[in-house]
């Protein structure tokens, strides 16, 4: 099969994780299925995309005949395992273990799929995935479902992961829920052939200089759109700009006693006040992110910028071609470094081979295999000794940027972000209303009312 083709069924997995967006139109024309969520793409076609998922399995099995254990493994979209080769090699170093595992391509079916089986407690796999968007939901409200990983010695882990995404799976009284897999630092991609054609500089470290804050991004667009080429915008939407602006943010919609806050927050006012004057000024694209007509624009240049989380960048690759090759390029994000997207590996209470469904995550998630994962799958590690492994990492596609350097700080550098039960729901009743913002005029004072009627109505 084509490795162009292999590509684009990898990102129609994977692209179902980050985002819980409904995604068609690919390149190909082809319709495809709902929530969005690539990760990184590495430094070749072949190490394209691949993000998350699951479905419903039973437990881990065992045949008394020969002693050989199956471990069920219950994942959405593809993490990337089976891909990369890992599954193969961690049964190669334990022959007495065969390794089971299913998918669902809807993160948002799996999950809830997840919590009737949960509620039942039957039907669990020996590992379960969770996406970060979740992870608050495991760790605030369902804690007893999902075992302590200290019991098998997970505490002495700590030390291998950056601090956002350990401290995420933890309680507050100290148990450990799950073992990061990938993380969504963030940057921007730029268009370098229209930053030319617009008369701007294409320097990263210019750019940076010149966008060292979001005032000075949204000058540097103003001075874009006088000489823009036609049909052109800043920006692809101001949806996508509030979404990496809030991933900066420590907190955004709760608090850290669990208490909603999202309406005084001075973070969540200033992103939105941004995102309003990036539409009101005529910088957006007013693309919906992941409809056909937002696809089809990567190819066909008509935004010059794009906030883009690590995973973003096989997405890009998937949507611009082999024709956007070498006319991209990448520099560090405005005001700071944040985190959009990510997922866990836990093992449920109901587990039958708790131990050694253990072994598997601590291993999957080791240095040593995130850094393989992103070499052949392009997703970034949280593993801090794997970030250290892939820092020298550079793209051809987006003009040989040091894309290793360039995430790795930034994950480094991310908040310990707060995460509450209902963040994912709050984020889209925002995101909707600026989307009226951008496409309809509606005033700001006018959609933001209607942003906090629909967070009442989503979550009470």
């Amino acid at each position: 099969m084509p490795i162009a083709r292999v590509a684009k069924r990898a990102a129609k997995r994977a692209v179902r994780r980050a985002t819980g967006r409904k995604v068609t139109g690919w390149a190909t024309g082809r319709a495809t299925g709902r929530r969005a969520a690539l990760r990184l793409g590495a430094v070749v076609l072949s190490g394209a995309l691949l993000a998350a998922c699951g479905s419903g399995s039973s437990g881990g099995t065992s045949d008394s005949a020969n002693g050989r254990i199956t471990l069920t493994v219950d994942l959405f979209g593809s993490f990337g395992y089976k891909e990369a080769g890992l599954y193969a090699e961690y049964q190669k170093l334990h022959p007495e273990i065969t390794i089971k595992q299913s998918d669902t391509e809807d993160e948002a079916d799996y999950w809830k799929s997840l919590q009737t089986r949960l509620a039942g407690g039957g039907g669990l796999a020996d590992v379960q995935g969770v996406e970060v968007g979740r992870i608050a939901s495991v760790t605030q409200q369902q804690s007893d479902k999902f075992e302590d990983l200290k019991r098998f010695g997970a505490d002495k882990l700590k030390d291998r992961f950056a601090e956002a995404k350990w401290s995420a799976a933890t309680t507050q009284d100290g148990r450990i829920l799950g073992l990061g897999t990938d993380v969504g630092p963030e940057a921007l991609c730029y268009r370098t052939d229209l930053f030319e054609q617009a008369g701007l500089p294409t320097d990263r470290a210019e750019l940076e200089r010149e966008w060292s804050t979001w005032d000075g991004y949204l000058a540097l667009g103003k001075e874009y759109m006088k000489k823009a080429p036609a049909k052109s915008a800043w920006l692809d939407s101001v949806g996508s700009l509030y979404s990496i602006m809030i991933g900066q943010e420590k907190e955004r919609y709760y608090d850290a006693s669990g208490k909603l806050i999202y309406e005084d927050n001075p973070a969540v006012r200033t992103a939105w006040d941004t995102s309003v004057e990036a539409a009101e000024s005529g910088l957006s694209a007013k693309l919906d992110q992941w409809s056909p007509q937002w696809n089809q624009a990567f190819a066909a240049g008509s935004f010059a910028t794009i906030p883009c989380p690590a995973w973003m960048l096989s997405y890009i690759k998937g949507q611009a071609g082999e024709g956007g090759s070498g006319k991209w390029d990448i520099a560090a994000l405005p005001g700071g470094a944040g985190n959009w997207g990510g997922s866990y590996l836990t093992v449920p209470r109901a587990a039958r081979h708790k131990e050694e469904a253990y072994e598997l995550i601590q291993w999957l998630t080791a240095p040593e295999q995130q850094a393989k994962l992103f070499q052949k799958q392009g997703l970034f590690p949280s593993s801090t000794g794997a970030i250290a492994k892939v820092a020298d990492t550079t793209d051809p596609y987006f003009s040989d940027a040091p894309i290793g350097r360039i995430f790795g700080d930034a994950a480094k550098a991310s908040p310990v972000q707060v995460l509450g039960v209902h963040d994912a729901n709050v984020a889209q009743q925002i995101t909707n209303a600026l989307s009226e913002v951008e496409r309809k005029g509606t005033p700001s004072g006018k959609a933001w009312s209607t942003a906090k009627k629909g967070v009442e109505n989503v979550i009470g």
